[in-house]
């Protein structure tokens, strides 16, 4: 079992920055692939970025590529998502993801079978 607890939204104007933490309660944090997720009223959950077991290999969606940045920190069993140039459209609910990954560059796109309770981004024009 693992637990995901999100931190770091709350409101913002546009082009400032924000920091999201996901604290995970895991044994074996380094045997999970993480993805970072968002969704906006009336929309979909879209993948925003994911991360591999061992950080080396990133995926991030075209929306926010070049203005965020995933990274984990397995002595810590946390994942981060900082967020820069920050846009009207980001606004959303945040959640982080994971699931368990076989290969240690492994990225993981969907089928997540962890998550955490979300935190509010809003973007402020």
């Amino acid at each position: 079992q693992v637990q995901l607890v999100e931190s770091g939204g709350g409101l913002v104007q546009t082009g400032g920055s924000l920091r999201l933490s996901c604290a995970a309660s895991v044994r074996t944090f380094t045997s999970y692939a993480l993805g970072w997720f968002r969704q906006a009223p009336g929309k979909e959950r879209e993948l925003v970025a994911a991360i591999s077991r061992s950080g080396l290999s990133t995926y991030y969606a075209d929306s926010v590529k070049g203005r965020f940045t995933i990274s984990r920190d397995n002595a810590k069993n946390t994942v981060y998502l900082q967020m820069n140039r920050l846009k009207p459209e980001d606004t959303a609910v945040y959640y982080c993801a994971a699931q368990a990954a076989a290969g240690r560059a492994q990225l993981i796109h969907s089928g997540y079978d962890y998550w955490g309770q979300g935190t509010q981004v809003t973007v402020s024009s």
